[in-house]
């Protein structure tokens, strides 16, 4: 495997070739040493022995197609039954040879020969190797030779070669098209590819109703059991997706399914190609959910109908004994629900006959050589905490908790299980808090830190990962398996933006890499920082920190970035951009915009402004346009995917899907009449009220004042005064500070009830060369030229507060009562016994994560451990509450809870649990909010006084990611995100 150095190495080859964390060993020029494969009019071929794997002749036949993709002229294959015979492509092109290992004569002669050296592959696991390879045979000067350990090795040889001359493994589920090339040479290189990091890699197909549904009913035939037509033709497209990006392990879909028997063909054909079937973790021995009520003699119940159970399963079992599969042991209730008469001592039972069964299958005493796991997802992690024994040949599949935290991971007398461990992933979950399985809102660094963390913890046996309807997740999914064939090349917290940085100049090359994965670096931020199902009017702040506008004007932004680049490519590049990064960005772009805008709506509905209307107006023209997205989403390249976007995704009230997308509620105001207060109104930041007049947030009764947030050298370089029509009638306004070193910027206007001049926004601000010092009310009068009806002219008060840190301060300033600092903005930070922080950029929710480094680190003891420190200067003498925030990640290792420590000082270091510990299978009681929110938060209350301090941050435990700390000093307010960050000097 390749250390993180080559990463830089990799970027550097890729004008030679395409593959994503690949060493090159193709180029498109001619190099010493090298063997020009395709140009000139020449037909390369590809020649193998006749008696190899079914998939490895298959596979050289996409090779020969994958040639012709880039080049414009297929290869040819040729097929040998022994080692003589070969000759030179009649058209003077070149000879590549791939086989395996003990199944390819024509490898095997090589080897005996001592022209190849296998002895870094041999009885690896799914290696290969590939070099130039002088006289190979009789009548042959030159080939390329492709040697695989086994089945898969060969496959991934050659599929490397394919990706390498620029055919992406997403060219038919995301139309990626291949780079066109007139040349293509083999480097005069030996390419050793060893075992991939985790043994099984794959994905579960799940939740596929109504979009995977519905589209492959368009697209193929009914299966034998009904609708859905998920048949061999639909599978071997995903087999083929699969094997390209090098992973081995499939889930088929489940809820209305059966995979080996809605269609014959389906098992042979997996086999076939060199994929691993399994089923998911609740269903036992490669029998499906559907098939437990079709074909099980009475109900799926172990207590009650065990005779029938085990028969069933034996079935499932005898029926898959002639392919490679990977079976799936324990059992749940039925319909993927926890069973209420099962415990760890029927577990246990139910296991063993399953091991029975397996040995009468296969007629043996020993089953360790059979593949076996037993995955432990909500409940049935509570079994293994109540006693549960579980077979060291069965791997256990440790669960996350739907939202892509994992649960559990082995401990350290778990690591020498014969059968390892392995993780349940999920990209696509149905269920509580929220469905989400519309489009991607995957965090590629949070996959990243909990991949590593599984990693390093020995979870290697499997990795698989629910995916949902597939489409929509590409991106999640290939990074998830790079991760999981080559973790070493991607152990840096840095390396997301690296791998990003490669998949975009793979998918749409070199010109536009770096902007297409800047745009998906933020894509990902912004898309998990809430679900898309769970965002709703009130999710952000709309006077608060600004923080609403902020989160449009960064999708705004991100739009137009998209778009722009969309506008440069190809039209042939264009569907793939479409569909793998214009949609998605507009589309998040769109639903942000439907909710906050009729957030808005409401906002100014309850200040009775005029242009209430023409937001619920835009709300509607939003929830338009989300159709018409759909709609160019279904219709691309003659309606190839229409029906995938089925999926509803807004409207929720309740953790399950709307069955129809509704917008949000929203108000009208009657702009026929005007105010009691007259034509003008007034708001201000981090109030709802509205003066002239009566409002429910106004200070009083019949009250004309409203109050600004202070304003200090050291906080926001302003604040806002909307003035806006609350009548029929036009009007000049004035806002006029009673101190001169206060400005309004504009001062006055005129504002009407007709569009576009409904509403001004006025900045305040302090020429503070020029402000007194200590604190001030400063007064701001603002008037209209018309009356104000029954009541009174408006004012505004501006606290205001010019302080001073001595020059020879650096660090945070306290400022409107607050101090907000970003996890990674440390003053100071130590590291100890080999144990450091990291940086994990782009994690989390505003900025970064922070964690401690190794993750397998012992737990640590305060005050000598690695110690984060941040200085502050404080104004406030006060108790102050200090909340941290870290990343949703649970306790997986129950002994040591996630801990961290925290002080001002030397003062008392409080030790805090952000996550509480509970019993296997149950989640805390805050969790719901947690994940929905994308974060833990803590608060310690801890004494401050005027003046510089030093606030010590320490985490007790890997695996811990600090993301943002605030201090409130009685400021804060409320916001989804938080105070952003306070002025560092």
């Amino acid at each position: 495997m390749k250390p993180l150095s080559q990463i830089a190495t990799l970027l550097g080859l890729a004008a030679c070739a395409t593959a994503l964390g690949q060493n090159a060993t193709v180029t498109f020029t001619a190099t010493s040493g090298g063997l020009q494969l395709a140009g000139n009019d020449v037909t390369s071929q590809v020649v193998l022995d006749g008696r190899d794997w079914e998939g490895v002749i298959r596979v050289a036949h996409d090779l020969a197609m994958d040639f012709g993709r880039v080049t414009g002229q297929n290869l040819t294959v040729a097929l040998m039954n022994g080692t003589t015979g070969m000759t030179t492509s009649s058209s003077g092109g070149a000879t590549i040879i791939a086989g395996t290992i003990g199944n390819s004569s024509l490898i095997d002669s090589l080897v005996s020969s001592g022209k190849i050296d296998v002895s870094q592959i041999q009885g690896e696991w799914e290696s290969f190797s590939s070099q130039i390879v002088l006289d190979p045979m009789p009548g042959l000067s030159q080939a390329l030779v492709i040697a695989g350990s086994d089945k898969r090795g060969t496959i991934y040889g050659m599929y490397d070669i394919s990706e390498q001359i620029g055919v992406s493994p997403w060219y038919y589920f995301a139309d990626v098209p291949a780079k066109q090339h007139d040349m293509v040479y083999a480097m005069n290189m030996t390419k050793i590819q060893g075992p991939p990091s985790v043994k099984y890699r794959g994905i579960f197909i799940n939740d596929e109703q109504p979009a995977l549904t519905n589209w492959v009913n368009d697209n193929y035939p009914m299966a034998l059991y009904g609708d859905p037509a998920f048949n061999a033709d639909f599978y071997a497209t995903v087999f083929e997706l699969l094997l390209r990006l090098r992973a081995n392990y499939l889930w088929p879909a489940e809820w209305n399914s059966m995979f080996n028997i809605d269609d014959p063909r389906n098992e042979p054909r997996a086999d076939a190609y060199g994929i691993v079937m399994g089923t998911s973790h609740t269903e036992p021995l490669m029998r499906q959910t559907k098939e437990q009520t079709l074909f099980l003699d009475g109900i799926w119940s172990w207590s009650n109908n065990e005779a029938n159970v085990t028969e069933f399963m034996r079935e499932g079992a005898e029926n898959a004994a002639q392919y490679e599969v990977l079976y799936t042991m324990g059992m749940r209730g039925l319909g993927d629900t926890a069973s209420p008469t099962l415990n760890a001592s029927s577990l246990a039972e139910i296991i063993a006959v399953q091991q029975e069964i397996l040995k009468d299958t296969f007629n043996t005493t020993d089953i360790s050589h059979i593949p076996q796991m037993w995955c432990l997802y909500k409940e049935v992690g509570g079994y293994l905490q109540d006693g549960l024994e579980v077979p060291e040949d069965i791997t256990l599949l440790w669960a996350d908790d739907n939202w892509g935290n994992t649960q559990r991971l082995p401990l350290a007398n778990e690591l020498n299980r014969t059968a390892g461990a392995g993780v349940y992933y999920h990209f696509d979950y149905v269920g509580q808090p929220r469905d989400y399985k519309w489009i991607n809102t995957i965090s590629l660094q949070k996959t990243w830190e909990q991949m590593h963390l599984s990693y390093e913890r020995g979870a290697e046996q499997i990795w698989i990962v629910n995916v949902g309807d597939l489409k929509t997740l590409e991106e999640p999914i290939n990074h998830f398996m790079d991760l999981a064939y080559d973790m070493p090349l991607w152990s840096s917290p840095d390396s997301t933006m690296t791998w990003l940085t490669m998949w975009a100049l793979r998918e749409f090359g070199p010109d536009v890499a770096e902007g297409t994965a800047n745009v998906m670096n933020t894509y990902g931020m912004l898309a998990n920082l809430r679900k898309f199902e769970l965002v709703d009017p009130t999710t952000y702040s709309l006077i608060n920190y600004n923080e609403a506008d902020n989160i449009l004007a960064e999708w705004e932004g991100l739009s137009v970035q998209a778009q722009s680049i969309y506008d440069t490519l190809s039209s042939d590049a264009q569907p793939a951009f479409f569909e793998l990064v214009l949609h998605p960005v507009l589309a998040g772009y769109t639903v942000y915009d439907i909710h906050i805008t009729a957030g808005r709506n409401n906002l100014y509905a309850g200040e009775r402004r005029t242009s209430t209307n023409a937001l619920a107006a835009n709300v509607l023209t939003a929830f338009n346009q989300d159709h018409n997205l759909t709609m160019t989403y279904h219709s691309l390249l003659d309606g190839k995917w229409n029906h995938m976007l089925d999926q509803t995704h807004l409207g929720y009230d309740y953790w399950q899907q709307p069955m129809r997308n509704t917008i949000p509620p929203i108000a009208y105001t009657q702009t026929l009449e005007t105010s009691l207060a007259g034509n003008m109104g007034v708001s201000v930041e981090a109030s709802n009220g509205s003066v002239p007049g009566d409002a429910q947030y106004n200070v009083a009764l019949s009250n004309n004042t409203l109050v600004l947030p202070p304003m200090d050298p050291y906080g926001p370089a302003s604040r806002w005064i909307d003035v806006y029509s609350r009548g029929t009638g036009a009007f000049r306004f004035n806002v006029t500070p009673a101190a001169s070193w206060v400005k309004a910027t504009p001062s006055s206007g005129t504002v009407s009830p007709m569009e576009n001049n409904t509403d001004q926004r006025v900045l305040i601000s302090v020429d503070w060369p020029n402000a007194p010092n200590g604190s001030n009310i400063v007064f701001i009068n603002v008037t209209s030229s018309e009356d104000y009806g029954n009541f009174g002219q408006p004012q505004v008060n501006l606290p205001v507060n010019k302080t001073s840190v001595p020059a020879s301060f650096h660090g945070f300033v306290e400022s409107d009562g607050t101090v907000s600092i970003e996890a990674e903005h440390t003053s100071g930070n130590t590291s100890a016994n080999g144990t450091s922080y990291a940086i994990i950029p782009s994690y989390g929710r505003t900025l970064s994560g922070v964690t401690l480094l190794p993750v397998t680190a012992p737990s640590q003891s305060p005050p000598n451990s690695p110690r984060l420190t941040y200085d502050i200067y404080f104004f406030s003498n006060m108790t102050a509450n200090i909340t941290v925030y870290v990343g949703p990640s649970l306790n997986t290792i129950p002994e040591r809870p996630l801990k961290y420590a925290i002080s001002i000082d030397d003062g008392m270091r409080h030790i805090v649990q952000p996550v509480p510990s509970t019993a296997a299978g149950t989640l805390p009681n805050a969790w719901n909010a947690a994940v929905s929110n994308n974060v833990w938060t803590n608060t310690t209350s801890i004494p401050v006084t005027p003046g510089p301090h030093t606030l010590n941050l320490w985490a007790l435990e890997p695996a811990l990611v600090f993301q943002k700390i605030v201090v409130n000093t009685g400021g804060v307010r409320p916001s989804y995100l938080g105070p952003p960050e306070s002025m560092r000097v």
